[in-house]
């Protein structure tokens, strides 16, 4: 009879019925699981809301840089017309000057006046011409045209005449020279 009692006795240990009796399993531990599950949740929907609202900065940020491009884009040139409108100016002035006088020494001195105005306004922008005439031929920067036969052996393979001339900007080629060599 007692191996009998004592096996109740565990049995009833173990099941417990009454959160003030004792016992080995508790009535709490569903209540703390669910709990834990509660917080993992609200864990995740933090991270979910984070991850969207991270998304959707960057989707703003994306098309505000765009925007900002396209408004570069658009002005980049602005500085460099601006300079020229001075140019246009003293155009139009040349302009009245060669339809109401017909001195030819002050009409080219006029004329004179513009094209350097543009040289060096174009210059200010870093806009420099190259010398490509009587410089080795170099594909790199010049544009052949046409070859002659060199007038001197020395003028073999040199840049002979220019046609059209080559430009940097900020020592960087923007225009190939275009050019006759000497062969």
């Amino acid at each position: 009879m007692e191996e009998k009692e004592l096996q109740q006795n565990e049995t009833d240990t173990m099941i417990n019925a009454d959160e003030n009796a004792a016992g080995t399993t508790h009535l709490n531990e569903p209540v703390a699981e669910e709990n834990e599950l509660e917080k993992l949740q609200a864990a995740l929907q933090e991270q979910k809301d984070k991850y969207l609202r991270l998304a959707a900065e960057f989707d703003n940020f994306k098309r505000r840089t765009a925007k900002e491009r396209l408004e570069l884009i658009q002005t980049a040139g602005k500085d460099v017309v601006v300079s020229l409108l001075d140019v246009l100016d003293d155009v139009d002035r040349a302009e009245k000057q060669l339809n109401s006088t017909a001195d030819i020494a002050v009409q080219k001195e006029g004329i004179q006046l513009v094209f350097n105005k543009i040289r060096s306004s174009m210059q200010s922008k870093g806009v420099k011409a190259m010398e490509s005439i009587n410089a080795d031929f170099d594909v790199e920067k010049h544009e052949a045209i046409t070859e002659i036969p060199a007038p001197t052996e020395e003028l073999k393979g040199k840049v002979l005449d220019e046609v059209q001339k080559g430009y940097y900007l900020n020592d960087k080629l923007i225009r190939f020279a275009k050019v006759v060599v000497g062969k």
